[in-house]
């Protein structure tokens, strides 16, 4: 509860162009974005970048910001579509292809898509995602894209660990049992529960 009060109150203060907010805000969240984001880009410099993006976002958009939602869900909200954003723009680039050679260097088990397929697979997952239950794509988002360990989205929830766990296994489940064919199968589990 300390954790949602605290940001609550930097974020009142933000609203109103406290920079002292602000720069506690950046300093508390700006390496956890950073992580975040390489999951997904694998590149330091498109990492650095998204994570500057979100800030100057959050400062332009201070006096709209929500301070009874969830700052969290909110900052890494913005930060997933920057990335998606940025990932989508590296794929259609003409040099895609040595852009996602350069991915697989890193890890050889990451499958090599084109741009079509990546749309595809995307259009996909966001339609399968706004089929779940509304606490299954909570539970969901908090531990995919925030980060949030199951210990941290119960304490977070007001839940067990147990229920957390339930719900992802379930999720990862129906995930799975509505990709169509195996390659877009490793495909949306490498880019999502790797």
């Amino acid at each position: 509860m300390g954790k949602s009060n605290s940001n609550t109150e930097l974020v009142k203060l933000l609203k109103k162009g406290d920079m002292a907010a602000f720069d506690a805000i950046y300093n508390k969240y700006c390496h956890k974005l950073h992580a975040f984001v390489l999951r997904y880009l694998k590149q330091q410099e498109d990492a650095e970048e998204i994570v500057q993006e979100v800030f100057i976002k959050i400062w332009n958009s201070r006096s709209k910001i929500d301070i009874y939602a969830s700052f969290e869900s909110f900052l890494f909200t913005i930060t997933y579509n920057a990335t998606m954003s940025l990932l989508r723009k590296r794929v259609s680039e003409i040099k895609s292809k040595e852009y996602l050679k350069s991915l697989q260097q890193v890890n050889d088990s990451v499958p090599v898509i084109d741009e079509l397929q990546f749309n595809e697979l995307n259009n996909k997952l966001s339609y399968l995602l706004d089929q779940l239950s509304p606490r299954q794509k909570e539970i969901y988002l908090l531990s995919r894209e925030n980060g949030l360990t199951h210990k941290e989205i119960a304490e977070n929830l007001n839940i067990t660990e147990s229920t957390v766990n339930n719900h992802l296994v379930a999720v990862l489940k129906y995930l799975k049992c509505h990709i169509d064919n195996s390659l877009a199968a490793n495909i949306l589990f490498f880019y999502l529960f790797l």
